[in-house]
């Protein structure tokens, strides 16, 4: 039986409990930014781009600790800790993953909201049919902060909550 293991000319398995290097599945991730909101060093970073109507989540798996938040808080099961523990490399740039998702317009006036247009169907598809007008819930989200006030101050004195 050998004394010293050929690591790393073989590859070594990490025991079944081990937090390796975190993955974002860009296909389940809907940009809503948990991830972010719960990483302690800030190895995760919700970038948002107002001009250009997009939304970059970026993953910095150099400044990653490994204590999974991120994997406990994501709604859509899009980010997993893996079982990979080799994070050496020559280039920098390996260390970063970038997601990258289109920003929601708002139906009101038309300008870009701090959603993006998967976290709107997402919510859609929480609301379960029968329960609420599905059409006229649909018909108002997105909207962006300008167009919510005015809509709750609309809703508001159309029910006399606030006089005139």
């Amino acid at each position: 039986m050998p004394v010293t293991k050929a690591y790393p000319f073989e590859p070594e398995e990490a025991p079944p409990e081990y937090r390796g290097i975190p993955r974002i599945d860009p296909v389940l991730c809907i940009g809503c930014g948990a991830c972010a909101n719960a990483c302690p060093p800030n190895a995760i970073l919700r970038i948002d781009d107002p001009e250009n109507g997009t939304r970059r989540i970026v993953l910095d798996v150099g400044r990653c600790i490994r204590c999974a938040r991120c994997e406990e808080v994501c709604p859509t099961g899009a980010v997993r800790l893996t079982a990979e523990f080799e994070a050496a490399t020559d280039d920098r740039n390996d260390h970063v993953e970038i997601v990258e998702l289109r920003l929601a317009r708002c139906r009101g006036c038309g300008k870009y909201t701090c959603y993006t247009e998967r976290q709107v169907e997402k919510v859609l598809s929480l609301i379960p049919r029968g329960i609420l007008d599905f059409d006229r819930v649909r018909e108002k989200l997105p909207l962006c902060s300008e167009c919510k006030l005015k809509l709750t101050v609309l809703n508001a004195t159309k029910f006399g909550e606030v006089e005139p």
